[in-house]
């Protein structure tokens, strides 16, 4: 859902998600199932530091400050555990992130724009952890796990990409103008579209009621847009345009997994509730 860039920006964007695409083929189906766990965490950690300049204020936090950011967000980790957590259960860590990202809506819609200092570090403790637990569960816990992971990654990248394109076309209507300008409505509705495709071939491939999965993958694919809102408001509240340079085309790690860091948890809930052993 961001907003258009010049030909080579986009050439940039595509080469870069192929080859990412090509890797994340054969960490999750060539490689041992530790190997996703070390990707998905390093990722995750990478995602803390870009977010830890998010912290202080106006965003200005000093190097100590940032690691000890960073730190926070492994100790979480550690603390949750795999593959039951130490502290808290399954349902109550999804039921966290959940209530975690209603407010994150109300957030981005009553106060656009506005990130006083303490909330960044904990939006950030709330993102992260949760996401990175999601994900890994649904390799670790799901029968076929590697399969659960592509999807959830494929379904992001369809809405998000169907978002971006449709926006860039025919874009008129903001969607959150004091928070991320280049965002549309119209290209909330592409996105929409191009992730309940991919839902329905996935609901295909894993046998599951179309209609109850189309209606899963639609809140996934909304609370993957908050995601990628509230990051937007953190930036903004920062002063910086992308969290990184990680990926030609796209910016940060948190560029890329913004709007992963919403759908996980949502899909991983959502999962529970059908029924998917």
């Amino acid at each position: 859902m961001r907003s258009a860039g010049p030909p080579r920006v986009l050439k940039d964007r595509i080469r870069t998600a192929l080859i990412l695409g090509a890797l994340l083929v054969v960490i999750l189906f060539a490689l041992p199932v530790w190997a996703t766990v070390v990707v998905v965490t390093v990722a995750l950690l990478a995602g803390a530091w870009e977010w830890s300049a998010f912290i202080g204020k106006s965003g200005h936090a000093g190097p100590v400050a940032r690691l000890l950011f960073v730190a926070l967000i492994a100790a979480a980790m550690a603390a949750l555990g795999l593959p039951e957590p130490a502290l808290l259960s399954k349902s109550t860590v999804l039921a966290i992130a959940i209530a975690w990202w209603l407010a994150a809506f109300a957030w981005v819609v009553l106060a656009p724009g506005k990130a006083p200092p303490p909330s960044g570090a904990i939006a950030g403790v709330l993102t992260l952890v949760p996401a990175w637990y999601a994900l890994l569960h649904l390799r670790l816990d799901l029968a076929p796990g590697a399969e659960w992971l592509l999807f959830i990654l494929v379904l992001v990248t369809a809405a998000d990409s169907g978002a971006y394109f449709v926006g860039r076309s025919v874009g008129r209507v903001k969607l959150a103008p004091r928070v991320s300008p280049g965002k549309t409505w119209e290209g909330v509705f592409g996105g929409l579209a191009a992730g309940c495709v991919v839902a329905w071939a996935g609901a295909l491939w894993f046998d599951l009621p179309v209609l109850s999965f189309l209606a899963l993958a639609v809140a996934v694919i909304v609370f993957s847009i908050v995601g990628d809102l509230v990051e937007s408001q953190l930036k903004r509240s920062a002063g910086v345009k992308d969290s990184g340079t990680l990926f030609p085309g796209h910016g940060g790690m948190l560029d890329r997994i913004d709007s992963l860091t919403a759908a996980a948890p949502v899909l991983l809930a959502g999962l529970q509730v059908l029924g998917v052993p």
